[in-house]
């Protein structure tokens, strides 16, 4: 099995002045259940080398036995710290796709044509596609088979209105990603807010918020062992 793990590249959050990028746990978790599965992992973000850490994901009320073990783990540090460029990847080369979250790939995912490409043909092999919290936003665009929307019609979840508003950033995203899934036809679904809640329709994977990132994970390595 080979993995790519896609990670935004954007740090600002909004016109805050604070930083921002992917959520630790929600790359960590899913890289060390592939990795412990067997699984050949690569890494890549739209600029490639070392992506935006979201600071408040390392902060210790946010630790995770995923995130305390990448802390520990000089190999995954050095792979993180040297991500492929988007353009340097090929969907022919990979098994999956996984997209982490983080407020991150709500400024640059969402419209990246090398990322919309990229899933596009993940979709056109008919290879599964995870994305987990706001990385549903990178499938926003994203086109099937059949030209339609890809989330149209799918049971789909992503970080929430509710969550969004918990933390405070409704009105600093450039869009709220619930509403976004429901205007491109999604049956978008949720639990409760920052309980695990996962979504399988297909070969797309989706999960609610940070603690979806490890069962989504498992999901997608479940259809691969299916294949």
């Amino acid at each position: 099995m080979k993995i790519l793990i896609v990670l935004t590249s954007h740090d600002r959050l909004g016109d805050t002045g604070q930083p921002t990028g992917f959520w630790l746990e929600e790359f960590a978790a899913p890289y060390y259940v592939f990795l412990d599965a067997g699984a050949q992992v690569v890494l890549a973000s739209p600029r490639g080398g070392e992506p935006p850490l979201d600071p408040k994901s390392d902060q210790p009320d946010a630790q995770t036995e995923a995130t305390e073990r990448f802390n520990r783990d000089g190999e995954a540090q050095t792979l993180l710290a040297n991500t492929y460029r988007l353009d340097q990847v090929s969907a022919a080369d990979f098994d999956a796709v996984f997209y982490p979250g983080g407020h991150g790939p709500l400024w640059d995912l969402v419209n990246d044509p090398t990322s919309i490409a990229l899933l596009e043909s993940f979709v056109k092999a008919d290879k599964p596609v995870a994305a987990v919290c706001h990385a549903p936003a990178a499938l926003s665009e994203v086109r099937g088979k059949d030209g339609e929307y890809l989330v149209k019609g799918k049971r789909v979840t992503g970080f929430s209105n509710g969550e969004e508003e918990a933390v405070a950033l409704t009105d600093v995203v450039p869009f709220l990603l619930e509403d976004r899934l429901r205007e491109r036809g999604a049956r978008y679904c949720k639990g409760a807010d920052w309980a695990p809640f996962v979504q399988v329709d297909g070969l797309l994977i989706t999960g609610q918020n940070p603690a979806s990132s490890q069962a989504a994970a498992q999901a997608l390595l479940g259809l691969l062992r299916q294949a």
